[in-house]
């Protein structure tokens, strides 16, 4: 196979799928981009934005333009129990046996919506999809369908009725991505074309790949080619987290704990993604940096101070990026 050529190819269906999605979407080209290199690296995101910012609509508007495959939608509540999600077993009186009745969370593209809204034990219940694409029910395991995607919402600013997310769930996110107010000319576009608000077949999305493409796509961008000086790179940025007075980093003090080994896997698995949508077969440092923010935003555990001083991670992030060197 000719590597460079495949990419090509690929690069341009996954160019046809953003064209599909912005046919619903004004703007947010960055949260576009970063949901679909998601799906590229067969990992899971965490969409977090105040409510109207089309978060929910994205995530359709991608299952729409992939074809052949199950799109579920899970509107997360506090009374919600595991086995809404999972499923559960029931007597079958008929057969005179117990038979496992499976739960929404068997799709290829699974939105859970306002997960912060759910309790703590009911989203434990996601962990062992998320991480191992498989779910028990009773006393049975069974596999998740491939390709398989959690794509969560939450909303940023409301904290009665909410349940902030583990570390151990959050840590299952491969990118946590901020959706943002549209600038003011995408806003007067949105005003004209959702002045009634559309259904989901007037956007006319056409179906562009399937889940054999999803495939073939993630099994090309393990095969994109990474240095080891940029290894070294990514290994420095995430010591950097741990060990911040090392590389002289001024909000050191503002850390409680750095990112885990799992941050380094998905800061090379985003690099290569980015680099694929590039056109290119090998990873730069500018595809590190770039993916850098979603990777380790939620991983940056702040103390109380930083917290206190209104410290985000992404300020870390910032300093980060212009003080840990190229190797």
């Amino acid at each position: 196979m000719d590597l460079k050529k495949e990419i090509k190819k690929q690069s341009k269906k996954l160019d046809e799928l953003k064209r599909e999605i912005q046919k619903g979407i004004i703007g947010q080209e960055y949260e576009i981009d970063s949901v679909i290199k998601c799906l590229m690296c067969n990992g899971h995101v965490l969409l977090e934005g105040v409510p109207g910012l089309a978060k929910t609509l994205l995530v359709m508007l991608l299952a729409q333009a992939v074809s052949s495959t199950v799109f579920k939608r899970i509107q997360f509540t506090p009374d919600l129990l595991p086995s809404d999600i999972t499923g559960t077993t029931m007597y079958i009186e008929k057969e005179g046996k117990f038979e496992a009745q499976k739960g929404p969370i068997f799709a290829n593209f699974l939105l859970a919506d306002e997960i912060n809204r759910t309790t703590p034990k009911v989203q434990s219940a996601m962990l062992q999809a998320m991480q191992e694409r498989q779910v028990t029910i009773g006393k049975e395991t069974f596999d998740l369908p491939k390709p398989f995607i959690v794509l969560a919402t939450e909303n940023p600013l409301e904290q009665a009725g909410t349940y902030p997310l583990a570390v151990a769930q959050t840590d299952r996110f491969l990118f946590k991505v901020f959706v943002n107010y549209p600038k003011e000319d995408e806003e007067l576009k949105i005003i004209d074309i959702n002045s009634v608000v559309k259904g989901m077949k007037e956007y006319k999305i056409k179906e562009v790949m399937g889940p054999e493409d999803i495939k073939k796509v993630q099994e090309l961008v393990k095969k994109i080619k990474i240095t080891g000086n940029v290894k070294d790179y990514i290994l420095n940025i995430v010591e950097s987290t741990r060990v911040p007075e090392k590389y002289g980093l001024e909000f050191h003090k503002f850390i409680d704990y750095g990112a885990s080994p799992r941050a380094s896997i998905f800061l090379a698995l985003a690099g290569k993604a980015n680099a694929m949508m590039a056109g290119r077969d090998y990873v730069i440092p500018d595809d590190i940096r770039e993916m850098a923010p979603n990777v380790l935003r939620h991983r940056i555990i702040l103390n109380y101070e930083g917290k206190a001083r209104d410290i985000s991670t992404d300020d870390i992030i910032r300093e980060i990026i212009e003080k840990v060197p190229v190797v």
